[in-house]
């Protein structure tokens, strides 16, 4: 027996920041062969900047991304960030609501992510295999700003409304908070291979009893 694991999403999904080896899907899929016991192979679609919106759009018409999902036993997901870093840079930001450009952003992401999650659903529909989907939070990547803030925290607590039986949400926001000085890179955008480890672990510790 061996199981196939399918990483979508941004940088994180690709391990920007961090050495070769050291972002959190090859350490995850070594996790995850530990509990296993059985051979995990990786398959890491990630791509650098990649928004909610190109994602649902992938998943909706890219052959190899649909085929990827469909063989995998393990889905990761981490997207979003870049969502906030667009809609941040275009505004200024000021104390308070969101401004209406980042209430818009957050919109637009939140129905994306929607898209994406019943595209993997759909991908997945009458599956044999059972399969794990696990979805990689948000931390803030301007933390000195209180509308990134709020706007990180509306899309943890949306992208959260998806647990179920087979859908995991890894919570990273509290683990980053406070401590971006030892787990961020050099660039204080992306995580560095020990912020890696706290995203690989936290994927780890919300199990495979479906699969195991």
């Amino acid at each position: 027996m061996s199981y196939q694991y399918t990483a979508i999403g941004d940088s994180l999904t690709t391990g920007f920041g961090a050495l070769p080896g050291n972002g959190f899907v090859p350490v995850y899929r070594r996790m995850a062969e530990g509990r296993l016991r059985e051979p995990v192979g990786a398959v890491n679609l990630g791509i650098n900047g990649l928004t909610t919106a190109a994602l649902e759009q992938r998943l909706g018409s890219d052959p190899i991304f649909r085929q990827s999902i469909r063989n995998a036993e393990i889905i990761t997901l981490s997207i979003g960030g870049n969502d906030l870093i667009k809609a941040a840079k275009a505004v200024s930001f000021r104390p308070g609501d969101l401004s209406p450009a980042l209430a818009r952003a957050l919109r637009e992401c939140k129905r994306n992510f929607g898209g994406i999650m019943g595209s993997l659903r759909q991908l997945k529909y009458g599956s044999r295999q059972p399969y794990i989907i696990r979805i990689v939070g948000l931390y803030n990547p301007y933390p000195q700003l209180t509308e990134a803030t709020d706007w990180v925290r509306q899309f943890n607590a949306f992208a959260a409304g998806y647990s179920s039986g087979v859908c995991g949400f890894a919570s990273i926001y509290h683990e980053f908070a406070g401590n971006e000085r030892s787990l961020l890179s050099l660039d204080h955008v992306h995580p560095n291979g020990r912020g890696y480890r706290v995203i690989a672990g936290k994927l780890d510790s919300l199990g495979y009893w479906r699969l195991g």
